[in-house]
């Protein structure tokens, strides 16, 4: 029996926070919820082979956030791109369609607002996966420079510099193919880059994602709140990271184990984007770590 046979992705629409949220779905609504949370500059998108991977072990949920993937801002909802925002509307999301308990897989921007979420339902949350998602300072590698300038003076020059280096088809294939040993390197699909790319042309998206950079310095300010999260809870936790990613360096995963020293924490000789590379072996640990199965 394979996962994509018996349980194929559903691609769907639900009303939520004033807004029409797509996300994947998978699995049987009776299994386990394993909810899957996007990073920049991507969307659902980057789980689609993964999803197939587990959908026998659980019931799958990846939504698109506001500003990523098919998700729909209504312009008369004016909404503000901040990861308070992001967070509240993922927990409207999971209140529209009923879900009470779930494992989180949080990857870059997925950790902020997944965390959030885990901050509003603490009791809902069954399991942590972080891949590549920092909570913790020591995480932030050099690639963050210019953000931090940004942050410092946010000044049109520096907006356009984060801009420049970010918001085009050249810096987002840098965050895919950055780090990535070269005889992996065929493994990265040129659609995810460029359906990324593609849909931060919209009207209107290159603004929204250089309103969430400035934002992302409030993240850093959450984070002991996050870290008391997973002292108090102590959830069955798999940190699995692309130890070149330049973004989010290995400090940050060995961090979790400062808090829950239960984590399971392994590196991937790969970038940020590890799942592009190293997806059966994430499923597999996944599978171990969250949903408790035997070595095989």
């Amino acid at each position: 029996m394979t996962a994509n046979v018996h349980f194929p992705v559903q691609h769907q629409f639900i009303d939520a926070d004033g807004i029409r949220i797509f996300y994947r779905e998978a699995g049987n609504p009776e299994a386990p919820n394993l909810l899957l949370l996007h990073g920049f500059p991507t969307s659902s998108h980057q789980f689609r082979d993964l999803i197939p991977l587990l959908a026998d072990k659980f019931h799958i949920i990846a939504p698109d956030l506001p500003g990523f993937g098919f998700t729909e801002v209504p312009a008369e909802r004016n909404y503000v791109y901040t990861f308070d925002a992001l967070g509240q509307t993922l927990t409207h999301f999971v209140d529209a369609l009923g879900l009470t308990s779930y494992a989180l897989y949080v990857f870059d921007y997925g950790a902020p607002t997944g965390l959030r979420l885990a901050l509003a339902y603490p009791e809902r949350v069954t399991g942590l996966v972080s891949q590549n998602g920092n909570a913790y300072l020591e995480g932030l590698g050099d690639a963050w420079a210019p953000i931090q300038a940004y942050w410092a003076d946010p000044s049109e020059e520096n907006r356009q510099v984060v801009n420049d280096a970010a918001l085009n088809l050249a810096g987002i294939r840098w965050q895919y193919i950055h780090g990535v040993p070269d005889n992996v390197l065929n493994r990265i699909a040129p659609e995810s880059y460029s359906l990324d790319n593609f849909l931060m042309t919209r009207p209107g998206n290159r603004s929204i994602q250089l309103d969430l950079f400035l934002d992302y310095a409030n993240n850093l300010t959450l984070y002991p709140k996050f870290q008391a999260f997973f002292r108090k809870a102590q959830l069955p936790t798999l940190v699995i990271w692309g130890e070149r990613d330049p973004f989010f360096i290995p400090p940050g995963a060995q961090a979790y184990k400062s808090d829950n020293p239960n984590a399971v924490v392994e590196f991937l000789d790969t970038g940020h984007f590890a799942l592009e590379t190293h997806v059966e072996y994430i499923a597999k640990r996944i599978r171990a770590v969250i949903g408790g199965e035997a070595a095989r």
